[in-house]
Parts: structure tokens; C-alpha cells; sequence
């Protein structure tokens, strides 16, 4: 554990960094992703290194980083599909998703729903950040992004993850969070033995995986700045039970 801009702040005070919330019962019917039989994998995966993944952002004192998670994926997959790396609006969702609580939390798949319907997303050029919900005012001319759809990854599936964050591309997770160890994390394969599996309070993105000195983990883009973890990144442990519930609610969009 280091000391970063959370170091003076109990686990309550930063409750409100977190902000992602239990998925409800859904109705719709959500396609699940499939690994391939007998497909191998790589040793180790970075989306950084192929250009899907924008810099670490920071959402600040507001609890939208179900939003954060979102754009992530969809940025990645965005430029699966175009070639061209675009930073989204997170604003765009905390202000426009009806079903979410913007900065009072919220959920990615909701967001997914909401790009799609919307017939898209803006930019974060046009749609900056503010962190305070206010007047949706999405505008189609600006858009950066589209979304036909999402998959989940099968509940509490480690292997389904590693699958699909190898050939998908970056997957938004949700974790427990709750713990001083996180908010602490400076370097290192984070490993909690009190995290839940099933609590879960807040969304990332899985942008990658491998092994460091013999420990397995998830490579997770965070949004609390570069001051945090490893320059805004956490290496989360893998193949360790679920830890933290990594692999619990995973997601990611459909671009066609």
C-alpha cells in the first residue's frame, strides 16, 4: 500500500468514488459469451499495446464510474471496428441514462442500452466531463461512437474472462472495492481475502491480463486519475477464487 490523494480518507468518505450497483433482474434476454473449445490463449494480453485503450481518466468526486467502465469498452470496441481511437463522453451518460443515478451510481449494461437506443454516443471533445449530473444535451452530429447490442460473460467464469479479454478486447468488470486496501493500492498483484464476491460497488475495465513473479492478474484500468496505483492501473489477482468478484457482472458492447 502507498500513500496517494486517498490516503486521508476513511473507506466511507470514498463511497462515493465507487458508485456501481447491483444489477437488477433483467428481462430482456442478453447473449453470453462463448469460449471457443480448445482455443489458446495468450500468456499475456494488453490492449494498451494495440490501440484500444484511451489514457487513464478521473472521474472525480462524483460516483459515475459505471460510466467510465462503459466508455472503456466502448471505446475499445468502437475502434475494433473503425481503426480510429476516440475518447467518449462519460458526461453524456451521467447526464442522459434515465435508468442510472449519475453520479450516485449506476450500471454499464444500462448505459449500453442507452447508446444503442440513442443511436450513439459524443465525443468527450464535444461532451466534456464535469462530474455533477445535468441536462442531457446528446447532439448526433457529435457523435463518437455507436453500440448494436452487449454480451455478459457467464457468472463468476475467470476462464470466460480470460477468453473473451483476449479475443473482445476490454471487458468492464465490476469489484469490490469497499476495502482500504484498494483505496491504498500503489503497486503489486492486489489480492484481498475479505473481498465479496457477490458486494460488489464499483466498475472498471479488464484491459488486459498475465503473471508477475509467479501470480496471475488482471490487468484493470481504474478512474481515479494517474496519481493512483500503478500510474491509474491495478493489477488484480487472477485465478484466485474470483477475487473481489472480478468476474461476476463482466460486460461488453457490440459494435456492428
Amino acid at each position: 500500500m502507498g500513500v496517494n490523494k486517498y490516503a486521508d480518507m476513511t473507506v466511507e468518505e470514498t463511497a462515493h468514488l465507487r458508485g456501481y450497483k447491483h444489477l437488477p433482474i433483467r428481462k430482456e434476454k442478453v447473449p453470453v459469451y462463448k469460449p471457443i473449445e480448445g482455443q489458446a490463449l495468450a500468456a499475456t494480453v494488453d490492449w494498451r499495446n494495440e490501440g484500444y485503450v484511451t489514457p487513464v481518466k478521473d472521474q472525480g468526486q462524483c460516483g459515475s464510474c459505471w460510466a467510465f467502465s462503459s466508455t472503456g469498452s466502448l471505446e475499445g470496441q468502437n475502434f475494433a471496428k473503425t481503426g480510429s481511437l476516440v475518447s467518449l463522453s462519460e458526461q453524456n451518460l451521467v447526464d442522459c441514462v434515465t435508468a442510472c443515478s449519475g453520479c450516485n451510481g449506476g450500471w454499464m449494461t444500462d448505459a449500453f442500452v442507452y447508446v444503442r437506443s440513442n443511436g450513439g454516443i459524443d465525443t468527450e471533445a464535444s461532451y466534456p466531463y464535469e462530474a455533477r449530473r445535468g441536462t442531457c444535451r446528446y447532439s448526433a452530429t457529435h457523435r463518437g461512437g455507436t453500440c448494436s447490442g452487449y454480451s455478459t460473460i457467464a457468472f463468476g467464469s475467470e476462464t470466460g474472462l480470460q477468453s473473451a479479454t483476449a479475443t473482445v478486447g476490454p471487458i468492464s468488470v465490476a469489484i469490490d472495492a469497499s476495502h482500504i486496501s484498494y483505496q491504498l493500492y500503489a503497486s503489486g498483484v492486489y489480492y484481498e481475502s475479505s473481498c465479496s464476491q457477490l458486494v460488489l460497488d464499483h466498475g472498471v475495465l479488464v484491459v488486459g491480463y498475465g503473471t508477475e513473479s509467479g501470480s496471475d492478474y488482471w490487468l484493470v484500468k481504474n478512474s481515479w486519475g494517474t496519481s493512483w496505483g500503478e500510474s491509474g492501473y491495478i493489477k488484480m489477482a487472477r485465478n484466485r477464487n474470483n477475487n473481489c468478484g472480478i468476474a461476476t457482472e463482466a460486460s461488453y458492447p457490440h459494435v456492428s
